[in-house]
């Protein structure tokens, strides 16, 4: 049997392909305040699309940032409520050079359209607006209730989104959220997101004298600030890989025999990863690098810096070294108390006379884990299946998703990530690229899961509330 909505898709592809690339011709940088023209040019074609589509009370949601953009749909009231959520900024384009087209001007190569922003995360966000565009041109209306929110700091670390959900927080009730955001793990995988890692991170700042000293007439009788801050960062983890900081993996989750399971049923070669990254294995023992990269916490060194690093020498004893940290966390575990334990260890570790200075907190974010039985995974499995004819996989990533934690903790609702970019679309580098054959399935998921959702009652979803 046909669906009417995916003919109209059909029939309307090309147009589809070039409001993609007018919407990543927009340079949308959040970091940079030189785009910030970019950035109000994005909103503003936004804000026409949501107005073309046919949302009601189309508006923009401030907190002191970059403005989200919102529009709604709200026409029944036995039907759930989903919130789709995407974001319109993009990482800088920068190194420029290092583009094989200009990352701002959309080239279509190959089967790929290569922009800045194009995976990361306009693609993905076009493929829900033109599921819900169809949907109006066909039936004059969206199968259940819809609010759209499009956030505009997600490259900068989400700043405001908490003010915004806490501000808005009737207008934006709902009863589960769908990301447009979250890429697929690996092309050709047919795969739902059911968790993700927490982290936290900050700089710290060993200091060993007032000044810098000359190395000659104080070398060997005074201590070396970098020379110090190694041996505290080496500490961090004993010579097998595992963390050695104290109470660091307290709260962690035990891997069930299940959840082993499941991940051996994962097709992933173990051998072809370590090889595309032209480095050993490494880490925790008696863990699987899938287990260790989404069900087990690690610690890592980020950044060191002090002394001179110009071209050149220079015969100095820096009084100053500077490290930057991140850790990663999983469920049953505190991004804070995680931090203080490494923070306590690194205090214990500097040597007398000698002083750490912390600074830079960042991150703070909660492991993320999707409850079994949530209606709106059921919905997203089933219409993956629908689109695949298999059922998905249920993966987790290795990096965070701060929104998740952060709508679970202000709107009280699950989240669950459909993004069809995938992981290796070079997102935050050069020569990112999205698959047209990515926007084809898409659109046959996007239909599916609002056919599926149409099907469904409010009352479904009431027990997951909080």
């Amino acid at each position: 049997m046909t669906d009417s909505v995916l003919e109209m898709l059909e029939s309307e592809k090309s147009e589809i392909l070039n409001r993609l690339l007018e919407l990543v011709s927009i340079p949308s940088v959040s970091t940079d305040p030189t785009y910030l023209d970019g950035m109000a040019k994005a909103r503003e074609l936004l804000l026409r699309r949501f107005h073309g589509i046919g949302l009601s009370n189309v508006q923009t949601l401030e907190a002191g940032g970059h403005a989200a953009v919102y529009g709604e749909w709200l026409a029944t009231r036995d039907r759930p409520t989903i919130l789709i959520y995407g974001h319109y900024d993009v990482q800088p384009p920068d190194p420029v050079e290092l583009w094989n087209s200009p990352p701002f001007e959309p080239e279509i190569r190959n089967g790929r359209i290569y922009a800045r922003g194009v995976s990361d995360d306009k693609g993905p966000l076009s493929i829900a607006l033109e599921t819900m565009a169809a949907f109006f041109t066909v039936e004059q209306t969206l199968p259940f209730n819809v609010k759209v929110l499009l956030e505009g700091e997600e490259e900068t670390g989400s700043a405001t989104l908490e003010k915004i959900l806490r501000n808005h927080h009737s207008l934006l009730s709902t009863d589960a959220v769908l990301s447009a955001d979250g890429a697929r793990w690996l092309p050709g995988l047919n795969a739902v997101n059911v968790g993700s890692r927490g982290n936290a991170g900050f700089e710290f700042t060993v200091k060993t004298a007032d000044k810098d000293l000359h190395s000659g007439r104080y070398g060997g009788v005074v201590p070396n600030a970098l020379h110090v801050l190694a041996r505290m960062v080496a500490e961090l983890h004993d010579p097998d890989g595992s963390v050695a900081v104290p109470s660091f993996y307290q709260g962690a989750r035990e891997i069930s025999d299940t959840e082993r399971q499941a991940l051996t049923d994962i097709p992933f070669n173990e051998h072809e990863f370590f090889s595309n990254t032209g480095a050993p294995s490494f880490g925790e023992p008696g863990y699987s690098a899938l287990e260790q990269l989404w069900l087990r916490p690690c610690l890592d060194v980020n950044g060191m810096w002090g002394g001179y690093t110009a071209p050149g020498g220079k015969t100095v004893i820096p009084n100053e070294a500077h490290a930057k940290l991140t850790v990663r966390i999983v469920p049953g575990q505190d991004p804070n108390l995680v931090s203080k334990a490494v923070k306590d260890f690194l205090l214990k570790q500097c040597p007398e006379g000698c002083s750490v200075r912390f600074g830079a907190d960042r991150g703070q974010s909660a492991a993320y884990e999707l409850p079994e039985g949530h209606p709106l995974l059921t919905a997203v499995e089933a219409a993956l299946t629908d689109t695949f004819g298999s059922a998905p996989h249920r993966i987790r990533i290795g990096g965070t998703l701060p929104m998740a934690d952060l709508v679970r903790r202000v709107l009280g609702v699950d989240t669950v990530m459909f993004s069809f970019s995938t992981a290796d679309e070079d997102f935050h580098a050069p020569n990112e690229f999205f698959r047209l054959s990515s926007l084809d399935e898409g659109l046959r998921a996007w239909t599916a899961l609002f056919r599926r959702l149409g099907e469904m009652t409010n009352a479904q979803f009431f027990e997951f509330r909080r």
